[in-house]
């Protein structure tokens, strides 16, 4: 008798240690994954309502039925992974101080040296919202990116513009619109590099992006409509000359954690902690929300630089295939990684890398291989599938957080939805093809990095 509080206490502490380990999304070892679902529908899905938050907009793929842009073309895959990257390359580039072997650069929990100015093709930006700018509002759709921090629409006068959906924002419309001047206002000073001097005595901005385009114009403030919030005096670029740009959209909000970000200018009314959810298919919706709440997550420790705040960083630790942990050392992942709602594709250290693909090709060995599709190696012929299944993926961050992929966070056309980097130790981008379906909270005030599955 004496053994069964002793086998009691066994199992309570087993309890007790595997409760740490906190689970976001379906842990069974393989997936069913229907091929429909990686095609986009005619029609727009209904969006699921998010939980709570103060503010909440929905969230559309800008090439989907959802979409407001009249023009919705899909890219290729082809072209979308080329677009892809180059927005990759550049910012391990920069990361990395130059020589791609991390360094200065790597996301750490410490102060990191990384460029004021970052971005790439904004042909790589998947997912837009609608927004209101002006009294009267003056309806503005527009990309997001956790990448940027200066927002900006294209204005009247438009020296060099691109065509949009909607109509040109008019400063001299708006009863609330103002110009930032250069000689009285600390704004104007507070965009560094981003600061392109005066132009009648009025601020100028500029923002050049990785591949060459660019964006420039006045920096402003006007009140901005959010669903059925008002953000007064939001700051934001009115752009008057750009170039490289080929969409419909009529300019960016910026997500990243910068002093000009939406997320930051609006800390005081809605809190330090927004949302969003990438939806799993261009014909369904998602949502982003500011304010969100930061209970029900699965979380992870957020890692910044005080020296450069626009990126979200977070440590990956492991990855499971199938239920099963890979041999991977944990020096691979030494240089962090940044969650990015830009890149599409996740970039993995070499040997993380090669690790999964090859468990994953272990798991799919009913299928016979495909040809390489761009950057992504470990494809396959699903010819005649009306659905297959896949080994389930999961990623392992610090402090014990499992996030367990969707079907559609793993498979993108026939081919894995990962892609290496040339080494180890170098910079890992979790792209938002991973992203898919999860709730990805991002508690700036808390310092953490939040999932919820199944949220869109």
């Amino acid at each position: 008798m004496a053994s069964v509080p002793k086998l009691l206490l066994l199992l309570l502490l087993f309890w007790s240690c595997h409760s740490l380990v906190a689970h976001a999304g379906d842990d069974r070892s393989y997936r069913v994954l229907s091929l429909d679902s990686l095609k986009s529908d005619a029609v727009c899905s209904e969006p699921k309502v998010p939980l709570s938050g103060a503010a909440t907009v929905p969230l559309h793929h800008r090439h989907g039925p959802c979409s407001p842009l009249t023009t919705k073309k899909m890219p290729t895959l082809e072209e979308m992974l080329r677009r892809d990257q180059l927005r990759a390359a550049y910012i391990q580039r920069k990361f990395s101080g130059g020589d791609g072997k991390g360094g200065a650069g790597d996301v750490q929990q410490s102060d990191a040296t990384v460029p004021t100015t970052l971005g790439t093709s904004l042909n790589t930006l998947e997912y837009l919202i609608t927004v209101g700018i002006g009294s009267p509002a003056v309806t503005q759709t527009v990309l997001i990116d956790t990448g940027s921090d200066v927002s900006w629409v294209q204005c009247k006068p438009c020296s060099r513009c691109h065509s949009q959906a909607n109509r040109l924002f008019d400063p001299s419309s708006s009863s609330t619109y103002y110009p930032f001047s250069c000689s009285s206002d600390a704004t104007c000073a507070q965009l560094g590099q981003e600061g392109n001097g005066c132009s009648s005595s009025q601020c100028q901005y500029i923002v050049t992006y990785g591949d060459g385009s660019s964006t420039t114009g006045t920096y402003s403030s006007d009140t901005l409509a959010l669903g059925s919030n008002t953000v007064r005096n939001f700051q934001f670029g009115c752009s008057h000359v750009e170039s490289g740009f080929d969409d419909q959209t009529d300019g960016l909000m910026g997500l990243g954690g910068g002093a000009q970000s939406l997320v930051s200018q609006t800390a005081g009314t809605f809190g330090r902690a927004f949302s969003y959810c990438l939806p799993p298919t261009p014909s369904s919706s998602g949502f982003l929300t500011l304010g969100a709440r930061t209970s029900g997550f699965v979380k992870t420790p957020m890692l910044r630089s005080s020296q450069v705040p626009t990126f979200y960083g977070v440590r990956l630790q492991a990855i499971r295939v199938g239920g099963r942990q890979l041999i991977i050392p944990t020096s691979a992942f030494s240089a962090g990684a940044i969650m990015d709602s830009g890149t599409v594709i996740t970039r993995l250290p070499r040997t993380a890398y090669s690790a999964l693909s090859s468990a994953f090709k272990a798991g799919m060995k009913q299928y016979p291989r495909a040809p390489p599709s761009g950057i992504l190696d470990t494809c396959f012929d699903f010819s005649g599938q009306s659905s297959v299944t896949i080994p389930s993926v999961a990623l392992v961050f610090s402090g014990g957080a499992v996030v367990n992929l969707d079907a559609n966070g793993i498979i993108l056309g026939s081919c894995l939805a990962f892609a290496g980097n040339s080494d180890d130790g170098s910079l890992g981008i979790i792209g938002n093809v991973q992203q898919r379906t999860f709730e990805v909270l991002h508690d700036v005030g808390g310092g953490a990095m939040g999932f919820r599955a199944g949220a869109c």
